[in-house]
Parts: structure tokens; C-alpha cells; sequence
């Protein structure tokens, strides 16, 4: 295997490992199925240290293990129920947010103001997503699913976003200088 391979694959396992770290650590907010995570923030990191393809590799590879039990979704939850539950949207929601940031990334190399862009953006399509599984799953209306999984989240959202912008850009240089990403 040659080692720009295995440099790849590690960037990846240890990515899907910082997810699993840092997924499963939330808060629960008694107006809300949805806890505050942390989880979209290991994403913004692993989208922007490997970008579109590789970070959302790294995510699905975290959305399998937590869907065949491990506990490294929120609250240290696992399975296919947690699919299937109130925060099942979000869950998926999030492979579009690996996607759509991960692209501005590659898009628009060292331009940290467009990777916050893809951020956001990726983060409406969650949120899109997200709230409109947990209408249907908890049977509220748009406006209160909005208010128990969206308005509370976006101060956060946007301070995660700034951190991974910063120190994921950092991170991804210092690799890149190391040699382990092209």
C-alpha cells in the first residue's frame, strides 16, 4: 500500500475517532429531545482538516459504528432506535453537512470566510432536516420543532463553527506541511 494511502486512512481513523470522542459528550436541555453536542463540531474539524470526501468518509464511518451499537452517539446512546428517534434527522442531516462544507473547503483552499459559508450552509440543510424529522417524530409543529431543535443551537453552532474554521485550518497546514495530505 503506498503511504500517501495508509497517511490517508490513518487521517480518516484518527477523524472518526475524534467524532467518537467528542459525540457522545452533549448536554440535555429540558425544552428539547436534542441535546447540545458536540458532534458537529469533531465534524467541522474533519471536513476541514480532510475535506469533502475523506470528512464525510469519517462521519459515516462514526454513523456505523454507533448504528451497530457502540455507544458514541449522545449521552453515550447507540443503535438504530437512535436513528429512528427524535434526533434521528439531525444524524443524517449532518452527512449533507460533512458534504457541503467539506466542498467549500476544497473549493476555496485557505479562504477561512468561505469555509464558515459551507459551514452554515451545511448546518441549514441539518437543521432542515433535522427539524423536519423531529415535527414528525415527537408530532409537533414547525414552529415549536424549530424552537426545540434549531433556534436554541445556533449561538453554539456559529462558536463551533468559528473554532473549527480557526484551529482545523491550522491543523490542516501543519499536515499538509508534515506531508500527509496533498
Amino acid at each position: 500500500m503506498k503511504t500517501k494511502s495508509i497517511s490517508t486512512l490513518t487521517l480518516i481513523s484518527l477523524m472518526t475517532a475524534v467524532i467518537c470522542i467528542l459525540g457522545p459528550l452533549s448536554l440535555p436541555i429540558p425544552i428539547s429531545p436534542v441535546p447540545i453536542s458536540l458532534t458537529n463540531l469533531a465534524i467541522y474539524f474533519a471536513v476541514v482538516i480532510l475535506g469533502w470526501k475523506n470528512g464525510t468518509i469519517s462521519y459515516l464511518v462514526y454513523l456505523f459504528i454507533g448504528f451497530a451499537g457502540m455507544p458514541v452517539f449522545s449521552n453515550f446512546t447507540a443503535g438504530p432506535a437512535k436513528l429512528l428517534g427524535p434526533t434521528g434527522g439531525y444524524l443524517i442531516g449532518f452527512i449533507f453537512m460533512a458534504l457541503i462544507a467539506g466542498f467549500f473547503v476544497e473549493k476555496f483552499p485557505d479562504r477561512i470566510y468561505m469555509y464558515m459559508v459551507g459551514m452554515a450552509l451545511g448546518t441549514y440543510v441539518t437543521y432542515i432536516l433535522g427539524t423536519g424529522w423531529l415535527a414528525w417524530q415527537a408530532n409537533l409543529d414547525l414552529k415549536a420543532a424549530l424552537f426545540a431543535g434549531v433556534i436554541p443551537y445556533i449561538p453554539g453552532d456559529i462558536i463551533k463553527m468559528i473554532i473549527a474554521a480557526i484551529f482545523g485550518t491550522t491543523i490542516r497546514k501543519r499536515i499538509k506541511k508534515a506531508g500527509y495530505l496533498a
